[in-house]
């Protein structure tokens, strides 16, 4: 994988993590995060290979396949065995997957909820040793907090949990605070309510990798104030001009309306990643955690109304030292947001 030496967070969690400890880690996306989880995970597994080892969450579809992929890299000399269980596809086809305890579950809250309701005795999770929570900030909202709080219900108290994010939000910093109450709502804690103060686990192990500036020197950050009413008009000509025609780009609304070529995300995907396509359209759900090398160009068609989504957004270039370009199409209605941005970056 070309990997010569390990990132900081990896240097800082790898160890804490095969020590035992639960983590909590903030890095910049293209930090290897996803190596900083896997690579112990994996080192455990192998001295102890069996069943259903660890669950790995992720708030969209697209990141679980990218993280599944990585794990099936890292894994290829132990054989391991792993399952993307997520919404969209076949419910009876991942049942299947599942009954067969695969090492490793990666999966989407509200898609694993779905397998744990209709059939909670064949998910085999009673001895799992590790619960992941990737991009933890997204995770750690209202909007996972119900199909989340039912996972945690069938998970044993007797785990690691690691929690990881490039935005490290007050709801992921909660977590490193001593709790004794086993908050099987909306708190993946390891220690249990019923247990005792001298008993309860010591609070988990946090890093967060300082960073000076939010988007990376490498990137290279443009944009265009124009009438809203002619967006459309300067996009096409931008695409097809000398100087972007033959670059691979993500082009970012903030609609589904707008970005309705995501009717088939994984195929779009799939195809970008190829080059068989030269151009993705894509909401936020494609701004995080995406590793696609070969990305040159990102778009902002919609400024988005978070400056943390923009960083998200163009960080989805300039990976890994590479170099890389971000172009916002800015209207009237746009300045306030922009200012917003320049002050966070």
């Amino acid at each position: 994988m070309s990997i010569t030496s390990p990132s900081e967070i990896q240097t800082k969690c790898i160890p804490e993590i095969l020590k035992g400890r639960d983590v909590i880690g903030g890095a910049k996306t293209g930090s290897g995060k996803t190596a900083a989880f896997a690579l112990p995970i994996l080192q455990k597994l192998s001295e102890d290979p069996y069943g259903v080892f660890a669950v790995i969450l992720t708030p969209t579809r697209e990141l679980a396949f990218q993280i599944a992929e990585q794990f099936n890299v890292l894994g290829k000399s132990i054989n391991l065995k792993d399952v993307v269980i997520v919404g969209g596809l076949d419910m009876m086809t991942q049942a299947i997957a599942l009954s067969k305890r695969p090492h490793i579950i990666i999966a989407t809250p509200g898609r694993l909820r779905d397998h744990i309701n209709s059939s909670k005795d064949a998910m085999h999770l009673s001895k799992v040793k590790f619960l992941v929570l990737d991009e933890a900030d997204r995770l750690l909202t209202e909007t996972f907090a119900e199909d989340l709080g039912g996972i945690l219900e069938v998970l044993p108290k007797k785990r690691q949990t690691l929690l990881f994010t490039a935005t490290m939000t007050d709801a992921v910093l909660e977590l490193a605070q001593p709790n004794p109450e086993d908050a099987t709502t909306n708190r993946p804690s390891s220690s249990s309510s019923s247990s005792s103060s001298s008993s309860a686990k010591p609070p988990p192990f946090v890093y967060q990798c300082k960073t000076s500036v939010s988007t990376v020197s490498t990137l290279t950050q443009s944009y265009i104030f124009i009438p809203s009413h002619l967006r459309e008009t300067y996009l096409t000509y931008l695409l097809r001009s000398d100087d972007f025609a033959k670059k691979s780009t993500i082009i970012f609304c903030g609609r589904c309306r707008t970005a309705e070529t995501l009717r088939e995300r994984l195929n779009s995907l799939a195809k970008f990643r190829g080059g068989i396509t030269s151009v993705l359209i894509a909401t936020d759900v494609g701004s995080r955690g995406l590793d696609i090398p070969s990305v040159l160009l990102v778009m902002n068609y919609d400024i988005p109304r978070d400056p943390t989504d923009y960083i998200h957004r163009v960080g989805r270039t300039a990976r890994a030292g590479r170099g890389g370009q971000a172009i916002s199409i800015v209207t009237e209605r746009d300045i306030s947001l922009v200012q917003d941005i320049e002050s966070r970056i």
